[in-house]
């Protein structure tokens, strides 16, 4: 077996989550100077364009995020965070299950004000403001969230299940895999 590359500290996605975001704010910024209205000129009409992708690529997320979430707290369906921590942990105490299920409640509250929020200023704010929530305090406010439910796992159980972040993405990266694999059509 070959000996396995040293791993590079992921500097430039690391750079990219942060510049883009922030370098589309300051487009945003320098082009809102004139009001965005529908004017048949070419660089008014890409602006345009160019604002409502992004507009809708962020609602489409948010939105796609949102039923993911909720859809598994429907009756008779395991939320998707409990789910997610039986196949880290196989069988998980009764205080995980309840703990992890408002984990999946407070992960869909989340992304419904997250795209409520952006949907607001999108439609009532100056397009600035809407531009810095949505590329400047989008990941942020992720990352808050991520900190937030860690602090309260370390307060509110016992003995909270403790995991590295590289866990996490295999767990993912198995589920989309099991997902592709699996059989289209009703299930039983």
């Amino acid at each position: 077996m070959p000996p396995q590359p040293a791993a590079r500290p992921p500097a430039l996605p690391l750079l990219a989550i942060i510049a883009v975001p922030v370098l589309f704010h300051l487009t945003i910024v320098w082009t809102s100077s004139t009001p965005l209205t529908l004017r048949l000129n070419p660089g008014a009409l890409a602006k345009l364009g160019f604002v409502s992708a992004a507009a809708v690529m962020h609602w489409g997320l948010y939105a796609s995020l949102l039923a993911t979430f909720g859809l598994t707290l429907r009756r008779g369906h395991e939320p998707l965070i409990t789910g997610m921590a039986r196949r880290l942990h196989g069988d998980i105490a009764a205080e995980l299950v309840t703990y992890t299920r408002n984990v999946t409640i407070a992960w869909t509250m989340f992304f419904a004000m997250q795209l409520a929020l952006s949907i607001g200023l999108f439609c009532f704010a100056p397009l600035v403001v809407w531009s810095f929530f949505v590329n400047v305090l989008d990941i942020p406010l992720v990352v808050t969230m991520f900190a937030a439910e860690y602090a309260i796992r370390l307060r509110c159980l016992r003995n909270p299940p403790r995991h590295s972040l590289s866990m996490i993405f295999n767990m993912v990266a198995d589920s989309v895999r099991e997902a592709r694999e699996r059989p289209a059509g009703p299930r039983s």
